[in-house]
């Protein structure tokens, strides 16, 4: 039909010089003029393509129109509401009066509701003791006049004020068309053929592009741009934190080891063998291969003691200690287990074993005590596992910000004011702290940060100083305190690009375009 239809349109250009309406012309296999907006869309795209081609130009010219909704629909055929109200009531001193109840049982609640007001504002009702009365004994009903009008014509003519009143009632609804006036292009011709875009082999063979129009090549247009890759908006962030533990001055700590044993993941940090951390529902286990090897046989057996009989002034949990449970292998469900690798290296010195300067990114630098004790600030981001239920905020993956800073005498005080100055370089500047319990570290303390966009607070990590029971085992001197802290990269990348569904950050549902349009953070 389309082919059909630019013919007509050329063949009627090529009588007549121009089409003056083009709801004068008949749609090839139709049999009444193009009048309906439907008709018109069509006659657009054929317009369209043959614009394109300069076979033609052509004028828009923009209508209005108006269409009964249902209830106009039904105001037009039984009287509008304010009429229908009228009509179902007494006239005055010649009945009984009828009320509002008795009404909307006759007419029903909406006519009531709408039209009541209506008809008092016209004058055509009134009260009369508990019930309603006819005041006139005729009425007009212009709005049954208009709509039936416009049922007709699609307008009301001249009468704009009338009109918005009936689409403020939703009786009419507004509909916008258009229709055109068309003229010979510049490459005007009666023939539809399409001019070839490329020269084929057969075309040479043959000798057609001898006699083969050509569309002309357009040296001016820009070339379709290519797509690149793009940085995850979770990268951008990390990126981001990464910097403020540089400007910071930490050392970035290797975390490749996905795996690890239940040894350095639990039991190293003091968590107690019993607790829920390790069941099955919260914990991703190893099947193949079955164990892990044991670590040093000296630290192994520190560690098991005071879990099982206290030491380094704790009682311990008194508990069994259980060798298949710390030789289980897991992936890991957080970084502080490796964390707890990188401060037993910290401590090799304090244990007085000779160990050799390590230049690699992440070994622990800083000053050296004659004890061999070396301060440090260590930091990781990397992905850690948990066996969650998936839904809006909670995936069984997800990255952790972790630092930890190693020096002697460091107290509660430090922890909290490096953590207002780490989160105000994040740019949240709002910062509070609520006691709370961790295995590993005591005192422990929940970061709450204020978000202006939610206007409430919300949990964004959680922090402490490491247990005596974690850090003298490996060997560090009394007077050594280890500050710690962790938090997602999730939920902070989230409320940068203002998203509410973890599910449309990372996975299948991921947008690539909104990947490649995510802006990079403020630094």
């Amino acid at each position: 039909m389309a082919e059909g239809l630019q013919q007509l349109v050329l063949d009627t250009l090529d009588a007549e010089s121009t089409i003056q309406d083009t709801r004068s012309l008949v749609i090839p296999g139709q049999s009444e003029p193009a009048a309906s907006q439907d008709a018109q869309l069509i006659i657009l795209g054929a317009l369209n393509s043959l614009l394109s081609r300069d076979m033609v130009k052509f004028e828009t010219h923009e209508i209005v129109s108006y269409a009964l909704t249902a209830d106009g629909s039904q105001s037009a055929l039984n009287g509008s509401h304010e009429a229908r109200v009228w009509s179902a009531l007494p006239t005055k001193g010649q009945g009984a009066p009828v009320t509002v109840v008795q009404l909307k049982k006759q007419v029903g609640d909406k006519t009531v509701d709408v039209g009541q007001g209506r008809a008092f504002k016209n004058g055509w009702i009134g009260k009369e003791g508990d019930g309603l009365v006819k005041l006139a004994s005729t009425i007009k009903d212009v709005t049954q006049l208009d709509l039936l009008e416009i049922q007709s014509s699609g307008t009301l003519k001249a009468r704009e004020k009338d009109l918005a009143d009936l689409r403020r009632r939703k009786l009419i609804l507004q509909r916008k068309g258009q229709w055109f006036t068309v003229h010979k292009g510049s490459e005007f011709s009666t023939s539809t053929a399409k001019p070839e875009t490329d020269l084929t082999v057969d075309m040479l063979t043959s000798g057609a592009w001898k006699t083969s129009t050509y569309k002309k090549y357009n040296f001016e247009a820009e070339g379709a741009p290519t797509s690149g890759g793009s940085l995850h908006p979770l990268l951008k962030v990390r990126e981001e934190i990464r910097n403020i533990f540089l400007e910071m001055g930490f050392a970035e700590m290797p975390t490749a080891s996905f795996v690890e044993s239940g040894f350095w993941c639990f039991d190293a940090l003091f968590v107690p063998q019993q607790h829920p951390a390790r069941d099955l529902q919260d914990t991703f286990y190893i099947s193949d291969p079955p164990h892990a090897l044991h670590p040093e046989p000296e630290y192994y057996k520190r560690v098991s003691t005071v879990h099982e009989h206290g030491g380094f002034g704790s009682m311990g949990y008194r508990a069994p200690w259980s060798h298949e449970e710390t030789s289980k292998l897991l992936l890991r469900t957080h970084t502080t287990a490796s964390s707890a690798h990188m401060l037993y290296k910290l401590a090799a010195k304090c244990r007085g074993e000779a160990v050799e300067d390590d230049d690699r990114p992440g070994a622990p630098k800083g000053r050296q005590n004659d004890d061999g004790f070396r301060a440090a600030k260590l930091f990781s981001i990397d992905r850690v596992f948990r066996n969650e239920t998936t839904d809006a905020t909670h995936l069984a993956e997800f990255h952790q910000v972790e630092g930890v800073v190693a020096d002697r005498g460091l107290t509660l005080a430090d922890l909290i004011g490096f953590m207002r100055v780490f989160f105000s370089k994040m740019g949240i500047k709002q910062v509070r702290f609520k006691p709370a319990y961790n295995p590993y570290t005591e005192p422990s303390l929940e970061i709450f940060a204020f978000h202006p966009m939610l206007d409430k607070w919300v949990e964004v990590g959680n922090s402490g100083m490491f247990r005596p029971e974690m850090l003298e085992p490996m060997g560090f001197p009394k007077d050594v305190r280890v500050h710690g802290w962790g938090l997602s990269l999730e939920r902070p990348t989230m409320i940068r690009y203002g998203i509410n569904n973890i599910r449309t950050l990372m996975g299948h549902k991921t947008s690539i375009e909104g990947i490649e349009n995510s802006p990079a953070p403020m630094l």
